[in-house]
């Protein structure tokens, strides 16, 4: 096995089966290797949108905490019957205690299962990132000067296409 970069355009790609013999499959391979490139590149910004996306439905799901009005009159009707002076000048304890707002079960439930298979498709995306990592890993050490480029042009081109859609997130 070469232990550097060569120009021919015969070698074997991860498998037996994908053995290169000749100018027109080097190009397929090349282009093939390109194309799993920018799926690579796509895969990373997909795993990003959805967990941005499941970020912003968290904050939106968590309710803000409300202070009370009764609460308020509580503190305003100890302030009076105590006559403290010194209470009617500062916020009283009672007055910013936060009220709960309470989600029903079934809410709980549908949000718990939602975040269950969110996490099930983040980690099925993250298994099909690292495994095409490592097959162009793999291409990338036969080290063809023609596979090594298509992993180059293809991640300049996965990189050019999918990472300005996180804009737009």
């Amino acid at each position: 096995m070469n232990m550097h970069f060569i120009g021919s355009s015969n070698v074997t790609l991860l498998f037996d089966f994908w053995d290169v013999r000749g100018p027109a499959g080097m190009v397929l391979s090349v282009f093939v290797v390109l194309l799993l490139t920018v799926i690579y590149e796509f895969l990373k910004v997909w795993k990003i949108t959805i967990g941005k996306r499941n970020q912003a439905s968290v904050k939106q799901s968590s309710a803000p905490v409300s202070f009370s009005p009764e609460a308020s009159c509580f503190a305003s009707v100890m302030k009076h019957q105590e006559g403290s002076s010194s209470l009617t000048n500062s916020p009283s304890e009672i007055s910013l205690a936060p009220t709960e707002n309470t989600a029903t079960t079934a809410d709980a439930a549908a949000t718990a299962k939602k975040s269950w298979l969110l996490h099930c498709l983040l980690t099925a995306i993250h298994i099909l990132q690292v495994t095409l990592g490592y097959m162009l890993m793999l291409c990338v050490m036969s080290y063809n000067v023609w596979i090594f480029l298509g992993v180059v042009l293809g991640s300049v081109l996965g990189y050019f296409l999918a990472f300005p859609l996180l804009n737009h997130i």
